[in-house]
């Protein structure tokens, strides 16, 4: 077993990279756009490349590795994620850039799947698994600090003519290191039966993922116009099209790209809805908490981001110590989380009026990151749990891609609501409405996201007594108070 930690360690370091790079670029904006002299919409687009790519691609990626190896397309992605990296740190344009950030993308959705894939292959016992999401929840906040470190402490090196490249570079040693030890330490998995690809499938899906999220992320700028709508309802039949597309392959036992098996399980159908809703809650409370931060509080950048790398710390130690958690209480764990959050959210209403003392913006990120990072690892452990392993790449990949698009489209909505009661010329009474109205919708999410987990089978966590929930959830009132 503890050979499988080593692998697990390996096979984190494409999902420390995967979170890493969504969160890297962001604090360098100034200093790149400076530099390739980059108009304000290219340097949208340099932004969200990596992310559209990475959409659009996750599904493929799942299937590929349930075909020809989940290791072998894992070192695979961490090449070309490695190539494309250098590619962005010598680009010299922004068309440069944005080419090489979409590739990035794509690798990492070649990288993402086998990740989760690799651990429910791994640990197959419950409550190995269940450590070892708890390590993934763990690198999804490095990521996102050392990320949003990194970035900062790159572009503000004076050693170097233009430091920002060094954002990317900083990707070729960590890609080199995982490629070896990925060589060396893990073992190959993939579908014993020998399989065609369906490179139609692939084309279809992309077109209309990469439609669905190039008009959402264009939208979070421009506005939902007539271009954007009609880019969704392109996107949308493409995507039925695709749907029965494979549902005749599958009839006919041609070559396919999705199972449609994947939605018999009652668990992944409820881990998916929970993680749409929850997606859509936390990406938008991160979009508008910047904007209220910096627009309505008036705060610099940098107290901004000071103040909300605490959620991180927060996310950081929950993903480790809500491993006993969720062992000892199951879901329960996962719905005092939730209601955990809620509060937290309610507070920052209360208290979120005016650049209230620093420390207690501080506490109030690190309580919601702890309630964050009691929640992320077990919804992914809920969606693939009992899968088959013929079926868990394709999980994978659809799980992420919910993920991914439930994101946008909160960042998309929730943010067009904040900006609708923010008004043309607010004052800070009129930020703070409109972040309030925005945390009053995520409260909603996470309800039906409390929903969706009561409703997770017995079977997919360890049975609880009954008076379980009362202890725990007054250990958490006195830790509160303490």
């Amino acid at each position: 077993m503890k050979h499988n930690y080593l692998k697990l360690i390996v096979i984190l370091f494409g999902q420390l990279l995967t979170i890493m790079d969504i969160f890297i670029i962001n604090v360098s904006i100034p200093s790149i756009q400076q530099s390739i002299h980059a108009s304000n919409g290219e340097m949208q687009f340099i932004i969200a490349a990596y992310l559209i790519g990475f959409a659009s691609f996750l599904i493929t990626g799942g299937r590929l590795g349930d075909l020809y190896g989940r290791k072998r397309i894992f070192i695979i992605g961490l090449i070309f994620f490695m190539v494309s990296s250098i590619a962005c740190g010598i680009s010299s344009g922004a068309a440069q850039l944005i080419i090489s950030r979409f590739i990035q993308g794509v690798s990492a959705a070649m990288m993402a799947p086998q990740v989760l894939s690799m651990i429910h292959t791994l640990f197959p016992e419950h409550e190995e698994r269940t450590k070892a999401m708890g390590w993934y929840g763990i690198t999804i906040g490095i990521g996102t600090i050392l990320g949003q470190f990194l970035g900062g402490y790159f572009s503000s090196l004076i050693v170097f003519e233009e430091p920002w490249r060094l954002i990317f570079l900083i990707n070729i040693p960590i890609c080199l290191l995982a490629v070896f030890y990925s060589l060396k330490q893990l073992d190959e998995s993939k579908i014993a039966a020998s399989q065609s690809f369906d490179i139609w499938g692939v084309l279809v899906l992309s077109a209309g993922l990469f439609g669905a999220t190039y008009a959402l992320t264009d939208s979070e700028k421009e506005g939902l116009g007539i271009q954007n709508i009609l880019l969704v309802a392109v996107s949308a039949c493409i995507l039925i099209y695709f749907i029965k597309n494979q549902k005749n392959k599958l009839n006919q036992k041609r070559p396919y790209l999705i199972d449609f098996k994947l939605f018999q399980y009652e668990n992944f159908n409820l881990g998916i809805i929970a993680v749409s809703f929850f997606f859509i809650m936390l990406d938008s409370y991160f979009y508008i908490l910047s904007l209220f931060f910096q627009d309505g509080l008036k705060m610099s950048p940098l107290n901004a981001g000071e103040i909300i790398v605490s959620q991180g710390l927060g996310f950081i130690l929950a993903s480790a110590f809500s491993i006993k958690l969720i062992l000892k209480y199951g879901k329960k764990a996962l719905i005092v989380g939730l209601v955990f959050i809620i509060m937290i959210l309610f507070l920052q209403i209360l208290f979120f009026k005016t650049p209230a003392d620093f420390y207690l913006l501080c506490l109030l990120l690190f309580l919601h990151g702890i309630g964050v990072g009691s929640i992320i690892p077990s919804l992914a452990n809920i969606a693939l749990s009992g899968m088959s392993e013929k079926l868990m790449g394709n999980a994978s990949g659809v799980y992420n891609t919910f993920q991914q698009i439930a994101a946008i489209i909160g960042i998309v909505a929730i943010g067009s609501i904040f900006y609708y009661f923010v008004g043309e010329k607010p004052l800070i009474q009129d930020y703070h409405k409109a972040f309030s109205i925005a945390v009053l919708i995520n409260i909603l999410c996470l309800i039906f996201v409390i929903a969706a987990i009561i409703k997770v089978p017995e079977y997919v966590l360890p049975k609880k007594k009954k008076t379980d929930i009362e202890k725990l959830a007054c250990c958490l009132f006195l830790w509160l108070l303490c």
